[in-house]
């Protein structure tokens, strides 16, 4: 366990990436490219996108329960959705 700081702290606006990889990837396909809210860190994992591959050098890392609008990710709904999301799928959308 390395004693890095977590890159996004709870409450921190981040964006998915918007990308659509020849492999396994835990990011959803209706989450690309969405705007979110950090909710909490949930610790490190193995990143699944290398680990799908029958590689074992897939790197640790952080994993965040990241809040979206339904009407964010489905164009509809009142209510919210929590994906736990790697680090490496999220970048900052700060105003």
């Amino acid at each position: 366990m390395t004693d890095t700081a977590d890159r996004f702290a709870p409450g921190a606006r981040v964006r998915t990436i918007h990308h659509d990889p020849p492999h396994h990837t835990r990011l959803p396909r209706y989450a690309r490219g969405k705007l979110g809210t950090v909710v909490e860190p949930e610790g490190r994992s193995p990143l699944a996108d290398i680990r799908s591959q029958g590689r074992d050098d897939a790197p640790a890392e952080q994993v965040y329960a990241v809040r979206f609008a339904a009407r964010e990710l489905w164009g509809a709904g009142d209510h919210h959705v929590v994906l736990d999301l790697s680090e490496s799928y999220l970048e900052d959308d700060r105003p």
